[in-house]
């Protein structure tokens, strides 16, 4: 029996990955129905033509369904993959350039700009999941690939959702490894740790044995401009911070270069505007290389992957964002971190990890106090609850600029964040 999958935001440039990836994975996800919604139908017709494309030359057995009717999409729904972008680009393009003005890091994920991506976006993605509720399969996974990845997690399992979180940092890592080491993927395993965007490799196990220390001597350099930090930090934590960590270790490099630079979102409406030229050729049935520069490199691998494992009930270990449920010792059951866990049909499975070393415990710690307002802000709209998350995310200095902050921040999103500005 065939699975229905529901891509919400399908007409994301990402899709056709994703599609690839699903397709891939045929025998041990046989999926009849792979639903792509959107709100923006021309954009939408333009991916789902590339993504039937790719999927007939493959010799795909499924239905692909293009709609914007979300009960349709999400009836009989046995995945929900979450993918979307509440604003689009231009809310992205202000996340990264409001907080350079207050002398804060701009990043649709991260500090300030990831909080105001929060604020539009959970009460959005709740909608859906509520929705999924009724309509969906009954077990049906909500799977959430919605930066910020942690904060929105967070919320849909606060609110009792059946919901996994990925991300593709540790896909990226991994694959990254292996062909350091010279083997195949599924031969490397990785102790990631932390929060969503906010994570270290502590081992990396290439068959069972932890090839870290030995990277770490050997090429750290290589391993320093990937991540873009100094090599005796990295020495000095014992463990790889992941590229988010930059935004933590070196904020005033990053402010300043933010202040005087090209933002990412101005890069990407540029690469976006020529991949759906390119998707709009007929005689196009793959994913062109452009895509790679677009970002997300691996999450149609990490997706299909997760998907699959929840569908056949595999117990493969992967990287996902779930609740603690005492994995990580120090930290809340409930809180949700990004570390590795047995994916079956029951979900994920975290097995037990060493306790945070005290400089990492410190900063997670910190960042889970603004995830938690963060969420309690989003769902509420209450202003002084917004202004608590600011003044406890890591990346805002101090009372002056968090309140200066959130009234910029409020305005500039007030088209989509209806609950702060009601009526």
């Amino acid at each position: 029996m065939g699975v229905k999958i529901a891509v919400v935001g399908g007409g994301s440039t990402y899709t056709p990955e994703l599609v690839e990836g699903f397709a891939s994975r045929s025998v041990r996800l046989p999926v009849d129905e792979l639903v792509l919604l959107d709100v923006d139908a021309e954009r939408l017709g333009i991916v789902a033509g590339l993504a039937g494309r790719i999927l007939a030359r493959r010799g795909w057995p499924g239905r692909l369904t293009p709609t914007t009717d979300r009960a349709a999409a999400l009836d009989g729904a046995d995945f929900v993959v979450i993918q979307l972008r509440v604003g689009g680009q231009a809310s992205r393009f202000r996340d990264e350039t409001i907080p350079p003005r207050f002398g804060c890091v701009g990043q649709e994920t991260t500090g300030p700009g990831g909080f105001a991506k929060a604020l539009r976006t959970v009460p959005v993605v709740l909608e859906i999941a509520e929705e999924a509720a009724r309509r969906a399969s009954p077990g049906a996974w909500l799977v959430n690939f919605t930066n910020p990845v942690g904060i929105v997690t967070q919320a849909l399992l606060d609110d009792g959702h059946h919901a996994l979180g990925l991300c593709n940092v540790a896909i990226g890592f991994q694959r990254r490894f292996a062909r350091h080491f010279g083997v195949d993927p599924e031969r490397v395993g990785l102790e990631h740790v932390g929060l969503n965007h906010l994570t270290w490799e502590r081992a990396i196990m290439v068959d069972g044995v932890d090839r870290l220390p030995e990277l770490l001597e050997r090429d750290g350099a290589v391993v320093a401009e990937e991540v873009g930090l100094p090599l005796e930090l990295i020495r000095a934590l014992g463990a790889i911070p992941s590229y988010y960590l930059h935004y933590y270790y070196a904020t005033a490099d990053v402010v300043a270069e933010q202040r005087d630079g090209e933002t990412r979102a101005e890069a990407v409406m540029a690469i976006e505007r020529e991949l759906l030229e390119l998707y709009r050729d007929p005689a196009l049935a793959e994913k062109p290389a452009l895509l790679e520069q677009r970002g997300g490199a691996y999450y149609s691998e990490a997706a299909a992957q997760l998907i699959a494992s929840l569908h056949d009930g595999a117990g493969d270990v992967q990287v996902v964002d779930v609740h603690n449920e005492g994995a990580l010792p120090g930290l809340p059951a409930t809180a949700v971190v990004e570390i590795p866990a047995v994916i079956d049909r029951d979900g994920a499975h975290p097995g037990p990890l060493a306790p945070l070393a005290p400089e990492m415990r410190g900063l997670v710690e910190h960042a889970r106090g603004y995830e938690e307002l963060a969420v309690r802000a989003a769902v509420t709209g209450d202003r002084q609850v917004a202004l608590r998350a600011l003044l406890a995310n890591p990346l805002v200095p101090d009372f002056r600029t968090a309140d200066a902050l959130l009234t910029a921040l409020l305005e500039g999103n007030r088209a989509q964040l209806p609950r702060f500005f009601p009526g």
